[in-house]
């Protein structure tokens, strides 16, 4: 069956090609969030699953077009530098989204809200994190870890991305390419690793390609917000952003 006969509205498809459009205003402001935007919005309308498979094309061509405008030269110095992290993030994409047919749905969220609402009010309250220079190693590893699971199971792994780079001091600037990296390659193991495990198929398909057009558009408006946002604001609108997600999965995930 196409997925599009589930959405039996214009209400309903109106809705998700609105959440899809801001997703990807955000993404093209502050670099991240588009998958966490999405399945946080879509699981609001659609089966928790089907918002995942809707996110993958999406987020596939929104990585790109981040790598794209960062430049190529720039993304292989952030695989060079970022190689272990990368490494970790690819590979538990990979296993995690095997597991997602097969973990409750209010599980999923939940496992995936209380961490981000944690992390992120520590820092908006003014406790920044911070690793050392001789900690970094084992911060990739544990934040890879977390991230590449999360990834795979609700499409997401930009939370503990962003907490990993901020408490690591990354500039804006490199911020975003180093993201654009990491998300694009993430997003490339994420389609592969939904495409075994079923999520993505052919009555999902659709609806994820159709969503590329409002991500696109979105990411367009975004990039035009990005150039006008400083340090400051940069920092304290990604926490909020993550904040407010990860809330609404807290949400979902009792309810």
């Amino acid at each position: 069956m196409d997925i599009f006969a589930s959405i039996d509205s214009a209400a309903l498809l109106a809705a998700v090609i609105a959440v899809t459009l801001l997703a990807g205003v955000v993404k093209g402001a502050v670099g991240f969030a588009m998958p966490l935007i999405m399945v946080s919005g879509l699981g609001m309308l659609l089966e928790p699953r089907i918002a995942v498979a809707a996110l993958i094309l999406p987020i596939v061509m929104s990585n790109g077009l981040q790598v794209l405008r960062a430049g190529l030269d720039e993304a292989m110095q952030a695989i060079r530098d970022y190689w272990l992290y990368l490494l970790i993030v690819c590979t538990m994409i990979l296993i995690s989204a095997q597991f997602l047919t097969v973990i409750p749905t209010d599980t999923m969220f939940l496992v995936l809200g209380i961490p981000v609402v944690l992390l992120c009010a520590i820092q908006l309250l003014g406790l920044r994190l911070s690793i050392p220079e001789n900690r970094r190693t084992l911060g990739a590893v544990i934040a890879g870890f977390l991230s590449g699971a999360m990834g795979g199971l609700a499409g997401t792994w930009g939370p503990p991305t962003v907490l990993y780079l901020v408490a690591i001091d990354t500039p804006k600037a490199r911020q975003l390419v180093v993201q654009g990296v990491i998300y694009g390659l993430g997003s490339v193991m994420l389609l592969l690793g939904h495409l075994q495990s079923g999520v993505l198929n052919r009555d999902t398909v659709g609806l994820s390609a159709f969503l590329i057009i409002p991500a696109a558009f979105g990411m367009w408006a975004g990039f035009k917000l990005q150039d006008r946002i400083d340090q400051a604001t940069f920092r304290k609108v990604t926490l909020l952003v993550l904040l407010l997600a990860g809330l609404n999965l807290i949400r979902r995930g009792l309810v």
